[in-house]
């Protein structure tokens, strides 16, 4: 934990007063050797000097009664007569009174001085130290801000403390309130002292408690306010013979206030992230299942029209038209089945805490998978393969590594149409692995590159001849991509091509391989 620049006690009161003494001291003996060598008035300049430098140690009524007991001592050795209190001259007596008076209002003069000077430096470091709490508690979370907040208290006041911090659920009025946190310096604080930190906490008002019997040690009670709640409470004990001025309370208690306060502010945050993240679950599920519905309609629609037409006409159908239907319901069911596939991915994918199963897989096996269903499923699309020699192990899914594949692979079919050829590219791009599907279709204007991999995106206009129509599917595909990448630490991008079409790349970071197990022992018989 950094420290805290805080307000450094002033000199102990011996101290001041022994600095004064030798002052006196050393005026005096200055006033001695002069004896006789230099003028009376003279010699006062000297008293008056060590006067105004007293002034800077001692407090106003001891400058004055310091002041009042040398003029009475200057009487006494030098002024004639000598060794009595008694004045000859009248100009004696005028320049004792006027000594007595110079003296006496320089050193209330000084002593403002430095009462003005220690306030204001006492409400720099206030200020500096108020500063340097709130650069800690910014960011931290609310049992680590408690801590900053209860280092500060002890330098601020060389004492022990106990704090009491109630729970954020509880503090923002929850349901489901949790335990609440607290510290104590000592070992175990009383019950009564638990009770007056959650009274305080309770009435929101800071208290001071004198030293009770046997104990020699004032105690402060501090909220921690907030905004709108009291979040917590602070009991301070000072040290022994130890007092606060109002200085000192109206920090600790300033203190408190900003820890109340950031404490509230970030409670209040993760409320509000929670709520926001829960409404856009919400938002997403409502919006999944209107596009499921809205999307499972039309197959399931044509697969009974053709099913049903089957059944009841099959003898006046010729066996070509037999054929077709049974290939509309396959076509459709294929897509009920890619719909259904990309639904639950990407429901898992998104869910808190999914854990991946990933092994080494080869790049040339998991493509070769992916082309030969598409050579299945679309026969007129020529695919160009162009893999890189001696590609890397990928640790990855498998399957969904062959379902990113599959659903590049039909976007560029939908888009791109038969014609042209579909190329599978893989090869190394430092630091990583490159994997792309790139057609010669028209392409994806620049605006729409980066929404197209949200859920429920489509793109606008698919080529002339395309296998499907753009409108089909329920924008699923290229969002699961971009889930699938990410799952794996990747990144998806789509790049325009210079002759036409687009490419979907994606990149995939190279982990150590794996050491091959050439040295590996022989079974036993």
């Amino acid at each position: 934990m950094s420290s805290f620049a805080l307000p450094s006690p002033g000199r102990p009161a011996w101290r001041r007063r022994l600095s004064a003494m030798a002052v006196w001291a050393g005026a005096w003996l200055l006033m001695t050797a002069l004896d006789g060598q230099a003028e009376l008035a003279n010699l006062a300049l000297l008293l008056v000097l060590a006067a105004a430098l007293c002034g800077l140690w001692l407090s106003t009524l001891e400058s004055l009664a310091c002041c009042a007991l040398a003029v009475l001592a200057f009487n006494w050795q030098f002024v004639p007569p000598r060794g009595t209190l008694s004045v000859d001259l009248r100009q004696h007596l005028w320049l004792l009174f006027t000594m007595l008076a110079v003296g006496c209002m320089v050193g209330w003069l000084t002593g403002r001085q430095r009462r003005d000077a220690d306030a204001a430096r006492a409400a720099a470091q206030s200020a500096h130290l108020l500063h340097q709490v709130n650069e800690q508690l910014r960011l931290a979370p609310p049992a680590e801000g408690a801590a900053h907040l209860a280092e500060a208290l002890r330098r601020l006041s060389q004492g022990s403390l106990a704090w009491w911090l109630a729970a954020p659920h509880e503090a923002l009025g929850d349901a489901q309130p949790s335990a609440p946190l607290w510290h104590c310096d000592w070992q175990q604080p009383s019950d009564e002292e638990l009770a007056l930190l959650q009274e305080c906490q309770r009435s929101a008002q800071a208290t001071e408690q004198g030293p009770a019997q046997g104990q020699w040690h004032h105690q402060h009670l501090l909220p921690l306010r907030g905004a709108q709640h009291c979040l917590g409470a602070v009991l301070l004990r000072l040290p022994p013979g130890a007092d606060w001025g109002p200085l000192q309370r109206d920090t600790a208690q300033a203190l408190c206030d900003q820890a109340g306060l950031q404490l509230e502010r970030r409670q209040t945050e993760q409320r509000a992230q929670r709520h926001s993240e829960a409404a856009q679950n919400q938002q997403l599920r409502n919006t999944l299942l209107a596009a499921i519905s809205h999307d499972y309609r039309t197959p399931l629609a044509t697969i009974l029209g053709a099913a049903s037409t089957l059944r009841h006409q099959w003898g006046k159908l010729s066996q070509d038209q037999a054929s077709a239907l049974a290939g509309t319901i396959v076509d459709e069911v294929e897509q009920l089945s890619t719909l259904t596939d990309n639904t639950l991915q990407l429901a898992r994918l998104d869910a808190p805490q999914h854990a991946l199963q990933r092994d080494w897989e080869s790049l040339e096996e998991l493509v070769g998978s992916a082309v030969a269903r598409a050579r299945s499923r679309y026969p007129g699309v020529r695919m160009n393969l162009r893999l890189e020699a001696g590609l890397p192990l990928l640790r990855c899914n498998a399957p969904l590594l062959v379902q990113l594949l599959n659903n590049l692979v039909d976007n560029a079919v939908r888009y791109a149409g038969e014609g042209p050829a579909i190329e599978i590219i893989a090869r190394r791009l430092d630091p990583g692995l490159l994997l792309a599907v790139a057609d010669r279709g028209p392409g994806i204007p620049a605006g729409q590159r980066e929404r197209l991999f949200q859920p429920f995106e489509r793109g606008n206009a698919p080529a002339p001849g395309a296998q499907r129509p753009a409108q089909r599917g329920a924008g699923l595909g290229l969002a699961l991509c971009r889930a699938i990448v990410l799952a794996h630490g990747g990144q998806i991008s789509v790049r325009q091509r210079q002759r036409g079409g687009a490419s979907i790349e994606c990149r995939f970071p190279i982990e150590p391989q794996p050491l091959a197990q050439t040295d590996a022992p022989e079974a036993l018989p």
